[in-house]
């Protein structure tokens, strides 16, 4: 079945602070050598999606530069292929209020599409998923839209874009938004399946009348009225829900746990990403590198533990490294000491250098600075 494929690329972005100031929140470097939108594109061709449009409305330099023609996903930039759905292209200025309003404003892309089905994503959370699974099994149960979800998210502080209740029988019984929801609701992993035509619809019914918002504008008001039947797919495998810097911070040390690890880059199912050929990582002799995760170009002479270092790091003689995730082009001097840290790319650490900060509160150096 010809799918159409949409990512959303900016939407949270303000949910990560500095770490988005200057990107997307799709283009946010993770796991040493990936960006987030790497899975949603690699779960998309992994499933056949061929047909991309990825919706970005700032900061999106970067995101063009890393995906480029698409090739390393097996797309090309050209008509039914992958498309950057820019507000440069669709005549829109400033920011989008919300998933509708982008939508809205990709209209043309939308309508000139042929595709009977389109699945809809977000950049925030990463996963490695079947897709053509959840379009089967959306056809399959005849609901007009199908949310993938998944359990053990909601803990009652934690604040979900969308929590969705069943009840004994499996189906739907109530939906919230912006909301805390206990461990009875299943979280929204911003993965939706629906027919194009239905999408076009109510997003042109929608905007007409100053709506905006994709769940609580549409999906929560369509389905408290009775004229929507939603469904889910509840995902089983590892999901990363990247929506606060905290959460991003814990996910990529969580990558040194190696099942999983090996749940979100499973065998079988690649995640591609821009190829970017560097000398392999040098240990100097007096390095001291345990339970870290090192991508290739790095010169490491100091001491790092339970650390996520992203491509040619410099971690200098007597400079110690725990518990922090650095990336690309950072220099770390010379007895710096760096606990519960994140450096964004090309921070320099000088000699001597302490920053500690906690688990629950790691600092975060702005990109280009020097400290």
């Amino acid at each position: 079945m010809k799918t159409l494929g949409i990512i959303f690329a900016n939407i949270y972005d303000s949910s990560l602070g500095e770490l988005t100031n200057k990107r997307t929140i799709a283009s946010l470097p993770y796991g040493g050598r990936y960006r987030q939108i790497d899975f949603t594109l690699s779960n998309m061709s992994n499933s056949g999606i061929r047909h991309i449009g990825i919706i970005t409305k700032y900061n999106y330099q970067s995101l063009m530069h890393h995906i480029g023609s698409g090739q390393e996903w097996d797309l090309e930039m050209e008509e039914g292929g992958l498309e950057y759905l820019t507000p440069f292209a669709m005549g829109h200025n400033g920011s989008y209020r919300g998933k509708l309003e982008a939508l809205n404003s990709a209209m043309v892309f939308l309508e000139n599409s042929t595709e009977e089905y389109v699945i809809l994503a977000d950049s925030n959370v990463l996963c490695n998923i079947d897709l053509e699974k959840v379009l089967e099994h959306h056809i399959a149960s005849g609901k007009d839209v199908t949310v993938v979800v998944k359990d053990g998210i909601a803990n009652g502080s934690k604040q979900l874009d969308l929590g969705v209740r069943l009840g004994k029988d499996g189906e739907v019984i109530d939906l919230a938004v912006d909301y805390c929801a206990g461990p009875e609701y299943l979280a929204s992993m911003g993965i939706f399946a629906m027919r194009r035509e239905l999408l076009i619809h109510y997003v042109k019914e929608s905007v007409a009348r100053s709506l905006y918002r994709f769940e609580r504008d549409f999906l929560l008001k369509q389905f408290g009225d009775k004229n929507l039947s939603v469904g889910v797919y509840q995902f089983e495998g590892v999901a990363m829900f990247n929506e606060s810097t905290l959460e991003y911070y814990r996910n990529n040390l969580a990558l040194m746990d190696e099942a999983t690890r090996h749940g979100l880059f499973r065998t079988g199912r690649t995640i591609y990403t821009k190829v970017r050929d560097r000398v392999p990582t040098t240990y100097g002799e007096n390095a001291d590198i345990g339970d870290c995760i090192v991508a290739d170009g790095c010169r490491l002479d100091g001491t790092a533990d339970h650390s996520l270092f992203f491509r040619q790091v410099t971690l200098k003689k007597g400079a110690k490294v725990t518990d922090s995730v650095i990336m690309n082009d950072c220099v770390i001097g010379e007895d710096a000491e760096l606990y519960c840290v994140i450096l964004d790319k090309d921070v320099v650490v000088r000699p001597g250098v302490r920053l500690i900060g906690t688990p629950e509160n790691p600092i975060i150096v702005k990109r280009g600075d020097v400290v």
